[in-house]
């Protein structure tokens, strides 16, 4: 699950060819059915939606230039409505692009869908996995073709937007940190002025911006694509999506691998579960302070963890008196620093800019923190990405309204997790005035059809609390759980460790799993 402030669009049928594909779609409307505005005339939009998809197809062809995907990916759009259930209503067409399996035909057994989370997160890099004949992933892309999407509102696919791209990434923005009554209510203006942008900016599609809606959406995708069942492949926030499709469409699911687990319970999304992240991301700074701290005689920062918390104290202190550079304030260093607890492969990165730092090279830090004005592909990218995230946030569940629980309860938190708890608040306080219809989430669980699912979980994994893959466990019932201890780095599927990745190829090659649950020892910890 993405939270960072910058953890991304067509036919008529006869009516009888539409009851026809209906009711080749039971599982849908009876999974659909039993989910408040996840109801009935939105499962019975999703099986038209599926069936005209199924009879179009997609028309692949090379991608567009500018897109950056070369030959042999090959790109195309999925049509889709925006309310389903209006499915003859307006439409938007999906982005979707697919590196062929690489294997003989005998070994091919369809179409492998990704999503890399967020909401937010553009899926359109995974066949590049195929071509780039990454080893984690060679002996999968002999079987599959390797598909990615640009969920609604995200890249390609109709995006959406609450603020002009150029001013979000202008900096310095203020302290996360508040030191007074007026510091709030000055980042509570800014929260209630941004969640009014988009309303002005995208209001047409703020209500239909939610993971139903996307679970229908990757639905119609399978269909397009001419697979009876989809294999799936989800990480981070893509794993609630996972879960959210595996309620609403169990028996359309094939194969299932889900990494780096959002908790589903209906009481978590979303208000709970970033309030969960506060405390898993403290957890997980204190991790990587220990390793900067084990690699003194590299890094020149501290040699005890403690010393290490005291400099960045400094740093952070340093940066609010005086930006760094003009721009570089304690905001966009925890933009850059919070990448350490999120992946283990900034660990080097992030400590080597610090240590560049206190060397006295500030362009470095400058650099990595602060914003570049002139990307404005890379800027329009960044603000559509936390606008998505936003949205389908704010539209998933019913947030607080009240100031006085979001004070209360993330002043409390600051006490023990000043790493990233108002950072976290400040962003997500849009949907305390969030200006559009807001939902009741998916009752997650097990459905009709439904086939084991892998989980995978690392155990002090920042952005999604180990907590969420149990729980997701619990509810999908014969699913099977591999857990990595005595690691955190978010998203595991894509990490060199043999005893996960064997177990992955086996599961998507074969549909088997191991007899109980496994535990699998780390990967290898980032080297200065």
């Amino acid at each position: 699950m993405r939270r960072t402030a910058v953890l991304g669009s067509a036919g008529a049928l006869a009516a009888a060819t539409l009851i026809a594909g209906a009711m080749a779609a039971p599982s849908a409307v009876a999974g659909d059915r039993h989910h408040g505005h996840h109801g009935s005339s939105e499962a019975y939009g999703a099986a038209i939606a599926a069936a005209r998809a199924a009879k179009q197809g997609i028309d692949w062809r090379d991608c567009p230039a500018d897109w950056a995907l070369a030959t042999p990916v090959q790109c195309g759009w999925v049509s889709v409505p925006v309310d389903y259930a209006r499915p003859d209503g307006r439409h938007i067409k999906l982005a979707v692009d697919r590196a062929v399996s690489t294997g003989s035909a005998s070994e091919r057994q369809g179409s492998l869908v990704y999503n890399p989370g967020g909401p937010g997160g553009s899926g359109m890099r995974f066949p590049v996995r195929s071509t780039s004949k990454s080893a984690v992933w060679v002996n999968t892309a002999k079987a599959y073709d390797f598909v990615g999407f640009d969920p609604r509102g995200v890249g390609h696919s109709a995006p959406i937007s609450c603020i002009d791209p150029q001013e979000s990434v202008k900096a310095p923005k203020a302290d996360p940190v508040p030191d007074s009554e007026a510091d709030k209510r000055a980042q509570r203006k800014l929260a209630a002025e941004y969640a009014d942008g988009c309303q002005a900016r995208s209001g047409a599609m703020l209500p239909y911006m939610t993971t139903p809606n996307t679970a229908r959406d990757l639905d119609v995708i399978r269909a397009a694509l001419g697979e009876k069942k989809l294999n799936y492949l989800g990480v981070s926030y893509g794993t609630y999506l996972g879960a959210v499709y595996g309620t609403l469409f169990p028996g359309h699911v094939r194969r299932m691998v889900v990494d780096s687990v959002v908790n589903p319970a209906q009481s978590n999304i979303w208000y709970e579960a970033n309030l969960g992240q506060d405390v898993a991301f403290q957890g997980r700074w204190n991790d990587w302070e220990a390793w900067v701290a084990k690699n003194d005689a590299t890094f020149h920062i501290g040699d005890t963890p403690a010393k290490v918390e005291k400099r960045w104290l400094e740093l952070r202190a340093t940066a609010k008196k005086s930006p760094i550079g003009g721009v570089v304030g304690p905001a966009e260093l925890l933009g850059l620093f919070q990448s350490a607890p999120y992946y283990d492969s900034s660990w080097v990165p992030v400590a080597k800019t610090w240590s560049a730092y206190l060397a006295g090279d500030t362009k470095a830090l400058v650099d990595a923190a602060g914003p570049d004005m002139s990307d404005t592909a890379g800027n329009i990218s960044a603000e559509n990405s936390t606008a998505v995230y936003t949205a389908v946030e704010c539209a998933d569940a019913k947030w607080p309204t009240s100031w006085r629980t979001w004070d209360r309860d993330n002043t409390r938190l600051n006490k023990d997790y000043p790493f990233l708890t108002w950072s976290n608040a400040w962003m997500n306080l849009p949907c305390a005035t969030w200006p559009a219809k807001q939902h009741t989430p998916v009752d997650v669980h097990t459905g009709k059809g439904l086939p084991p699912v892998l989980i995978v979980q690392s155990k002090r994994d920042a952005a999604t609390p180990f907590e969420g893959a149990v729980e997701l466990h619990k509810r999908f019932k014969g699913s099977r759980l591999i857990i990595e201890k005595d690691a955190g780095s978010h998203g595991v599927t894509g990490l060199v460790n043999p005893c996960v990745n064997s177990r992955v190829d086996t599961y998507l090659l074969t549909g088997g799993t191991d007899r109980s649950d496994v535990t699998c020892t780390p990967h290898a910890t980032p080297q200065p």
